[in-house]
């Protein structure tokens, strides 16, 4: 058993059940970004789910556990760019506001942003 510390994250089997974890959080937006664009718009299950999925997926990196596995920054930027253009072509149907629009695209930015920001800091490239 390799175990260094007392902590729920602090042993092998633990980063072991960590990678699981965060390898399905990784496949469920990887299937939702492959597939139809209708499942992904912003009042879809998956719309909501996708940035729900990379806020996780950032809060366990972030802890710095041994066992997060992230998909590469090439592949954060493409869901980047395929999830904002669906999200701006049908948010409007829904008629929001326009504060809401731009608050509401500004934290899905940011959310893909501090992704690929924790992607460099495992790779040890984050300038920051």
């Amino acid at each position: 058993m390799g175990s260094w510390g007392r902590g729920n994250f602090d042993s092998d089997t633990a980063a072991d059940h960590l990678g699981i974890v965060t390898a399905r959080l990784v496949a469920e937006v990887t299937e939702a970004m492959s597939g139809d664009p209708v499942e992904i718009e912003p009042d879809e299950y998956w719309g909501v789910a996708v940035p729900c999925n990379l806020e996780l997926l950032c809060l366990l990196s972030e802890q710095r556990y041994v066992g997060v596995e992230l998909p590469s920054e090439q592949t954060i930027a493409d869901w980047k760019q395929r999830y904002l253009a669906v999200w701006d072509d049908s948010i409007g149907e829904l008629e929001p506001t326009a504060d809401y629009v731009s608050q509401r695209r500004a934290v899905l930015v940011a959310t893909f942003d501090r992704l690929a920001a924790e992607v460099r800091r495992q790779a040890g490239t984050d300038p920051g």
